[in-house]
């Protein structure tokens, strides 16, 4: 046998030694393995759809009008934060006394020479990182969960200028599908359970460059 001995061609004490040897390693495999993944969810559908698409659309609009229409709370994870207007439509929904919460990628905080992260947290939202994963890759808001007229903002689409106006990009909000936004607003969740809040002076506060 190329490599191996059969283990009944070994004496018993050997056998013994061999066979906890070859348990224990299966042992460590098993433990190694990824946890089952959960079912997909299927919800139905319901409610309304607006899409657009980059470059051509006004996508940061379609966003910020979701924001503005936000009643009780918005929660948001950002992979890349550059956007102002976006940013401000945050900053205004607080200051009128909805419940803003943003979830953002730990590489972006250390890279992001244009991030907005500082000067999101100077101008009182709250922010969190999300270091569980080597990218919180998330570009979400999920706007008043539990009510019927709920939304989801979901695509590839980054809050950020580059999103907006160079790249080729898609941003879909879902309107009035409670189930929906439910599932999104636990997943937010779930990952706010790990992440870190973000003090103020932690990042540095950029002045937020113009629309171009």
């Amino acid at each position: 046998m190329s490599g191996f001995v059969a283990l009944a061609s070994l004496p018993a004490r050997a056998r013994s030694r061999q066979g906890c040897r070859r348990y224990s390693l299966l042992a460590l495999l098993l433990i190694a393995l990824p946890a089952h993944a959960a079912e997909p969810l299927t919800l139905t559908l319901q409610g309304a759809a607006q899409v657009a698409f980059t470059p051509g659309d006004d996508a940061g609009a379609l966003v910020i009008t979701a924001i503005r229409n936000a009643k009780k709370q918005v929660l948001v994870q950002a992979y890349s934060f550059t956007h102002r207007d976006i940013g401000q439509a945050l900053i205004d929904a607080k200051r009128r006394g909805v419940d803003v919460r943003v979830i953002v990628d730990l590489t972006q905080t250390e890279n992001g020479k244009t991030s907005l992260i500082g000067w999101l947290t100077e101008q009182g939202v709250p922010m969190w990182v999300d270091a569980e994963h080597p990218a919180a890759h998330n570009k979400v808001m999920v706007i008043d969960a539990g009510a019927k007229t709920a939304a989801v903002v979901t695509g590839s689409f980054n809050f950020s200028h580059a999103a907006d106006f160079r790249n080729a990009e898609n941003v879909l909000v879902l309107r009035d599908n409670p189930n929906l936004a439910e599932a999104y607003a636990a997943n937010w969740r779930r990952h706010f359970t790990h992440a870190r809040p973000v003090r103020p002076g932690m990042f540095p506060v950029l002045n937020p460059s113009p629309r171009p």
